[in-house]
Order: structure tokens, then C-alpha cells, then sequence
């Protein structure tokens, strides 16, 4: 008999972003569905490689495909959570599989390649699926935690550095930081990383799913944002994120897109006197129990999350640069 997941109830604040950053174009492809009522949301994510060997077709094709898998499988959200792993894989493959097909007929697209990740959100539950180095991070009580596997050099690197085999500041200047390891390119996918039991979400938590063009800022600045504007919205949010990108004017901004998600359970947003007695849930929790929130204050409803699109800068009359990244044939 299938284990019975549901433990709560929860709504989605969620917005998505992109710029440009400093490049000739823009590589990066994001798409989300977080409908209203329906307790169930997800977002898609891509950082197309390659260069002129159409980066930015891969990213498209990777989003459309695994996009349209998902969506497809959404009327039916019980039995999609019990298959959340096989589905993302299976969505994930036939993504790669376009992206061979497409080249084999494209000489110039030859060397194209495109990075994944894609959470998926049931109420308090979230799954993933990525293939390269986006981050996925979990904003709690002022801590930024990266949930999923970094499939490049520096994750490698950094090893090294933490085993003393490596001078530290070499390793933060190294020139093969951001090689990946693993990415979609029509051949077989060297690592994924495919979570299909759940991390467990709360009220307060901020979940931001982003291409690595937001790291140019460093963690503790992404932090910082997330930290003042926790109260916001998703949409205040990544405007916040984006301005943020903005000030520190890299010479060599990367493309940048994201998306945050703040799930929000309604009972916690109620005062501590009218909220119902704790009961016991049907399935022990997979992840340890997280520290216990404030009642957070009462919260006007709405009825329905809006998906909003951010525009920013896109430095157009700046000098373009590129940021080294393996190509998809390396």
C-alpha cells in the first residue's frame, strides 16, 4: 500500500527572473506552473554551453521538454509524487535525447549542451532533479543551505583545498572552476542528481532554484538579501536578487535566471490561539525535524499565485565578456 505523504497543506508565493547579465546573448531558459489550489508547483531551469554552437537552443529544448513531461503529469498529483523519481528521470533522458536529435541535423549546433534542474513541489515536500552546476538553495533561520550536488570542477576543487592538497587561494582563482562535470548533450549523462524522497518544507522557508550567473554573488550576499527581505514577496524578492547583481556590475556578469519560491502554510500564518492542536502525522518524517518557527503574523489570502517575470539591466553597452565553461563536447 503506498505511504501516505501528506502532512500539510501549503500555498506558493513564487516569481522567476532573467537577465542578460554582460553576454552577447542569453543562454539561460526557466519556465514554472505553480497554480493556485492546487498544492502542487514546479519550475524548470537550463544553462545552455557552447557558445555559437547554440547554447541558447539547448536550454530551450531542455526546459520545453522536461516542462511539458511535468505538466502532463500534473492533473494527477498523488500519483505523480509516488513516481516523482522515475518521471524525472525519464524526463531528464528524453530532454538529452532531443538535444541529439537536434544536432545530428544541425552541423552548427554540434557541441551544444545544456545544464538541468528542475524542483518540483508537493505542499511541504519538495523533489528535484538536477544534471550540472545550477544551485539549488533552502533559505532557513538565516541559513543558506545548497540542497543539491554540484556537478563541476569547483565542488572538486574545493575538496582539495579542504584536505590541505590545494592552496586556497589558488583554488579560489582556479581557471577550471567552472568546468562541468556533468550536462545534457545527447550523450550519456555522466551524474544526476535525483532526489525522490522528500526534503520537508516549513512555513518561512525561501526556496530558490537558479542558474549559476547568481553566483557571482557570493553566498553570504545572497543570504544577506534573502535575510532582509524574507517578509517580501517572491516577486520583491527577485528584484532584490537582481538589483543586487546589478551593484556588483561584474565585468563578466553571466547570464542570470531564477526562481523563488516561498511555500506558505496557512495555519502558521494564523495568531498562536487559533491555530488547531498538532496531530500526528501518517509516515515518520525523512529529513531531521527542522527548529520550531514563531507564529508568524496574519496574513491576507489571495486567490491565486501569480508566476510575475522580472526584467533588469541587461549591461548592454557594456563589453561583452565570456566566462570560461566547458563546452558540451570537451
Amino acid at each position: 500500500m503506498p505511504t501516505m505523504l501528506c502532512t500539510a497543506e501549503f500555498e506558493y508565493d513564487a516569481a522567476t527572473a532573467i537577465s542578460k547579465g554582460r553576454r552577447e546573448r542569453q543562454e539561460d531558459a526557466l519556465a514554472a506552473d505553480f497554480l493556485a489550489g492546487t498544492g502542487t508547483g514546479f519550475a524548470v531551469l537550463a544553462d545552455g554551453m557552447g557558445g555559437h554552437a547554440a547554447g541558447d537552443v539547448a536550454s530551450k529544448i531542455v526546459v520545453t521538454e522536461v516542462f511539458s513531461e511535468l505538466k502532463l503529469r500534473t492533473d494527477d498529483p498523488g500519483a505523480l509524487e509516488q513516481s516523482i523519481g522515475a518521471v524525472l528521470q525519464q524526463a531528464a533522458s528524453g530532454a538529452n535525447a532531443c538535444l541529439g536529435e537536434y544536432a545530428s541535423h544541425q552541423p552548427q549546433a554540434r557541441g551544444m549542451g545544456a545544464t538541468l534542474l528542475a524542483p518540483v513541489l508537493f505542499s511541504d515536500r519538495l523533489y528535484w532533479i538536477s544534471v550540472g552546476d545550477s544551485p539549488l538553495y533552502l533559505f532557513r533561520d538565516g541559513a543558506l543551505i545548497r540542497l543539491n550536488a554540484d556537478h563541476s570542477m569547483a565542488a572538486e576543487i574545493d575538496r582539495l583545498a579542504a584536505q590541505g592538497r590545494m592552496d586556497p587561494a589558488e583554488a579560489a582563482s582556479h581557471p577550471d572552476r567552472h568546468c562541468v562535470t556533468s550536462v545534457l548533450t545527447g550523450a550519456e549523462i555522466p551524474r544526476i542528481d535525483c532526489r525522490s524522497t522528500p526534503v520537508r518544507l516549513q512555513h518561512g522557508d525561501i526556496v530558490l532554484a537558479a542558474s549559476d550567473g547568481l553566483q557571482f554573488l557570493e553566498e553570504e550576499e545572497i543570504a544577506a538579501v534573502l535575510a532582509a527581505e524574507c517578509g517580501s514577496s517572491s516577486a520583491r524578492i527577485g528584484a532584490a536578487l537582481m538589483r543586487q547583481l546589478e551593484v556588483l556590475n561584474a565585468p563578466e556578469q553571466d547570464n542570470a535566471a531564477f526562481c523563488v519560491i516561498k511555500p506558505i502554510d496557512p495555519q502558521a500564518a494564523l495568531p498562536a490561539q487559533a491555530q488547531p492542536s498538532a496531530l500526528p502525522m501518517d509516515a515518520p518524517a525523512l529529513d531531521p525535524p527542522p527548529a520550531e518557527q514563531p507564529p508568524a503574523p496574519p496574513r491576507q489570502r489571495s486567490g491565486r499565485r501569480v508566476i510575475t517575470l522580472l526584467a533588469s539591466a541587461t549591461w548592454d553597452s557594456a563589453p561583452a565578456a565570456r566566462r570560461n565553461k566547458t563546452d558540451a563536447s570537451a
